[in-house]
C-alpha cells in the first residue's frame, strides 16, 4: 500500500494510501490540514499542495485541473490540487500550502488558538 508524507504547519504525517484515493479525501480521514472550500469538486484551488516526491508517477493533471490552478497563490511546477490527484502506487510527498491551511482554518474556527 502507498503512503503519502504530508508537511503540514505542525510537522509531517505519514499515512497509509488506497490507490485511488485523493490526497483530499486522504487528508479529511486523517484530519490533515488540507482546505476544501468547495468541498472538492474542482471548483477553487483552496486543496492547492506541492507534490515535494512522486509527481513524475501521477497522471498528467486535467484541463479543468489547470484552469483552477491558475487561481491558486504561489502556483508552483509541481502544483496540483489534491481534490484531482489520485493516488497511485508510488508514495508521495506533499507539503501543504499556506492557501490550503488558511482555507482549512476558515472551515474549522473552533482549531483556532485565541
Amino acid at each position: 500500500m502507498p503512503t503519502v508524507t504530508f508537511i503540514g504547519p505542525h510537522g509531517t504525517k505519514v499515512v497509509e494510501a488506497e490507490p485511488g484515493e485523493t490526497l483530499l479525501d486522504l487528508a479529511e480521514r486523517h484530519d490533515i490540514m488540507m482546505g476544501s472550500a468547495c468541498g472538492g469538486v474542482c471548483a477553487c484551488s483552496s486543496c492547492h499542495c506541492y507534490v515535494r516526491q512522486g509527481l513524475a508517477a501521477l497522471p498528467e493533471m486535467s484541463d479543468a485541473e489547470s484552469d483552477r490552478l491558475d487561481m491558486g497563490f504561489d502556483v508552483r511546477p509541481y502544483s496540483r490540487l489534491g481534490c484531482q490527484v489520485k493516488v497511485g502506487t508510488a508514495d508521495l510527498v506533499v507539503e501543504l500550502t499556506q492557501e490550503s491551511i488558511r482555507t482549512w482554518y476558515d472551515e474549522h474556527p473552533q482549531a483556532r488558538k485565541p
